[in-house]
Parts: C-alpha cells; sequence; structure tokens
C-alpha cells in the first residue's frame, strides 16, 4: 500500500464462510479467483454470505472458476439473487474473448471463469 500511496485500506485476515462484518457494511464486494480455493461443499453460501455485507444499492462483481462441480448451477443462483431483490445480476463467460480464449482458459486451468456482478 506504501509503495502505492495509498493510506485508506487495511487488510483483515478472515473466514470466507463466516465474514466478520455486520450486515449491510461495504459499498461494493468484490473477488477475483478466490473462492475456488476455500473448502467448501457449498460456494452459493459463501457468495450469499460475502453479499450479506454489502449495502443496499450497492455493487458487486465476484470473478471465480463457476463450473458446475465447483459451485452448482449458477445460473439457478442469480434468479435466486433476483428473487432476493438484487438487481441488474449478470454472468458473464470470461471465457469467450472478451478476458481470454476457451484455449487460454484450459490451458491455465481456468474453465468455467465467469463473473457475477449485480447491484443490491
Amino acid at each position: 500500500m506504501d509503495a502505492e500511496g495509498v493510506s485508506n485500506t487495511t487488510f483483515q485476515q478472515g473466514d470466507a464462510v463466516k465474514l466478520d462484518f455486520d450486515d449491510e457494511t461495504f459499498d461494493a464486494v468484490t473477488s477475483n479467483y478466490v473462492y475456488h480455493n476455500v473448502p467448501s461443499k457449498n460456494r452459493q453460501a459463501i457468495l450469499l454470505e460475502t453479499l450479506r455485507t454489502l449495502k443496499k444499492g450497492g455493487t458487486f462483481a465476484i470473478h471465480d472458476i463457476m463450473s458446475k462441480g465447483k459451485y452448482g448451477d449458477m445460473e439457478s443462483f442469480a434468479n435466486k439473487l433476483k428473487d432476493m431483490g438484487y438487481e441488474q445480476v449478470r454472468l458473464v463467460d470470461t471465457t469467450n474473448g472478451m478476458f481470454m480464449s476457451k484455449w487460454e482458459a484450459s490451458w491455465m486451468g481456468l474453465s468455467g471463469s465467469t463473473l457475477l456482478i449485480g447491484k443490491k
């Protein structure tokens, strides 16, 4: 942080399954290739725990290897979020050339890479 001249940031170690933050703490939540590394049988529960900390009106962008084997049915999960009142919920395949090609994703072990975005 010092090297970048940033002074309003802190890092806190914690448990992704039970975050040590109150409901609606943050204006935005983001993650990039983290949750597939968290040992869990229910990564959708981890996503819900993350979104619990998001303020009403806040935005989220969560990028990970959201294959069915790691995350289950993410289309159904996106619909669940919409039913819960989340807005502009979208799943963006990041292996279709926008970020990387399907070949690159396969070569790097990132098949299933998806960006989950929306607003609470």
